[in-house]
């Protein structure tokens, strides 16, 4: 493996940019929900074994999913306070940068970014994210948590595929310049 790693965000998102409804309500993503179906996830997953995510969305997949999904992976739970390792999670309180940085300088698969938008936005202002995967939700939610938030740099994308699908969903697959 080289130290080539890339920080990679997959996410979903209502047409009008939101990842979430009012109150963190994920409950829009069902809308696409359809047997056997997950829009390239597992595949996606197999090029990762390091997670980074919010403090937010850690306790709201605790709350609404039996396990951590992640559990398998070396994940890095950004939060403002302290808390043991649980397993391979660790509750990570110093500067993103320098995590980010440390992590890409050494071997491994691809770190996702699995949320929430104040990581996403310290990613971007960073110029950390090196390749994004948005699958649109064909849904207008008009108020909620926007998937990416003013106040950073512009960054221009190089599309590398789209790809639709039967249930109205849209997968925008970009890399970063």
């Amino acid at each position: 493996m080289s130290t080539n790693r890339k920080v990679v965000l997959f996410i979903a998102a209502s047409m009008d940019g939101y990842i979430a409804a009012p109150n963190d309500d994920l409950s829009f993503l069902s809308l696409v929900n359809k047997e056997g179906e997950d829009y390239g996830y597992a595949s996606f997953i197999q090029t990762v074994d390091t997670v980074i995510a919010g403090r937010k969305t850690y306790d709201w997949v605790m709350a609404n999913v039996p396990e951590f999904s992640h559990a398998d992976k070396t994940t890095y739970i950004i939060t403002r306070s302290q808390k043991p390792s649980i397993g391979n999670t660790t509750f990570y309180s110093g500067n993103l940068k320098d995590l980010v940085t440390e992590l890409k300088s050494k071997k491994g698969k691809n770190i996702f970014c699995d949320g929430g938008s104040e990581i996403i936005q310290e990613l971007l202002k960073e110029k950390l994210i090196d390749e994004m995967t948005v699958s649109i939700i064909p849904i207008l939610l008009g108020d909620g948590t926007r998937l990416f938030k003013n106040g950073r740099p512009e960054q221009k994308l190089k599309l590398v595929s789209t790809k639709q699908f039967d249930t109205g969903l849209t997968q925008l697959h970009y890399l970063l310049e």
